[in-house]
């Protein structure tokens, strides 16, 4: 007679299934199931809240509030010799807290921008998630985009990325809506895929990066939409990027710089995006269903 000893000890022994065995889903082997994770546990998240339309704002990471970058002036200044000048260190210190108070006015209008844009998302008729505010999570300009939208009572998008120096969540995000990403890739498809509008504010590679990304699928016509694509911070970005040098030789043709828009107010670009995603997507009936 078999031993039941046995028979329940072996019971007890059988493999765990592939889904729960954590060791092979954090193997190479099973980099597309993370992959297809990292687009459908999103998906049913936006699903289950009725997010269906983004606007999204870039920027640098290292944009202070101006609350912070004054402190930060008043605290180097009050070190200053009184009558006499700095030392070197001192002065170099003082010179960067000045360029970053300088900086800090774009925290401020992203901040109000996505407060803005955010009360008027609200006052549309029908689901109160239109157009929800969406960054990259992190500090900065994208700190100030949900920090803007938390405040007018919407929901706030960040969409995290996982990072060697690692970049720190900012507080500001709806806690359903905030995302921790492993792929880029995955995570500007999701800056993409919802996306009715695009604001760029001064930043440096990640910015340029999510900026030409989403120029050269709307100059080949691979984003099948409109997306109304802000430059926010004239003086900065003509200093960066010489369009009209791309130009001149050829690389590009006139008609491709209308696919972008320099702004450098509040009150301007919000008249124009509201105008735009009115005109495009809130007077036009909506697809059968976005995720196709």
């Amino acid at each position: 007679m078999a031993d039941t000893h046995d028979k329940g000890q072996g019971r007890r022994d059988r493999p765990s299934k592939a889904y729960k065995n954590s060791q092979f889903l954090n193997s190479p082997d099973a980099r597309t199931v993370r992959i297809l994770c990292e687009y459908l546990e999103p998906l049913a998240r936006f699903n289950r809240l009725k997010v269906k339309d983004t606007v999204v704002f870039f920027g640098s990471s290292r944009t202070l509030p101006a609350d912070v970058a004054e402190e930060n002036l008043i605290r180097l200044q009050a070190r200053a010799p009184v009558g006499g000048k700095p030392d070197e260190s001192l002065a170099r210190k003082l010179q960067l807290a000045q360029r970053d108070v300088e900086m800090s006015r774009y925290y401020e209008d992203a901040r109000e921008l996505a407060r803005r844009m955010t009360l008027w998302s609200r006052s549309l008729p029908g689901n109160g998630n239109r157009f929800a505010i969406c960054s990259g999570g992190g500090p900065g300009i994208m700190e100030a985009a949900n920090r803007g939208a938390i405040e007018a009572g919407g929901p706030s998008i960040g969409l995290n990325i996982s990072l060697p120096m690692e970049q720190q969540a900012n507080p500001y995000q709806t806690p359903e809506l905030s995302f921790e990403f492993h792929y880029f890739f995955i995570r500007k498809f999701w800056f993409v895929y919802l996306s009715r509008a695009l604001v760029a504010f001064p930043g440096g590679f990640g910015t340029l990066d999510e900026l030409f990304e989403l120029l050269t699928l709307q100059q080949t016509g691979k984003a099948n939409k409109c997306i109304p694509l802000i430059i926010y911070g004239e003086q900065y970005w003509k200093k960066v990027l010489n369009f009209d040098a791309l130009v001149e030789a050829g690389v590009i043709s006139h008609e491709d710089l209308a696919l972008i828009r320099f702004f450098n107010d509040v009150d301007s670009t919000f008249d124009y995006l509201t105008g735009e995603l009115t005109r495009h997507f809130v007077d036009c009936p909506p697809p059968p269903h976005p995720y196709l």
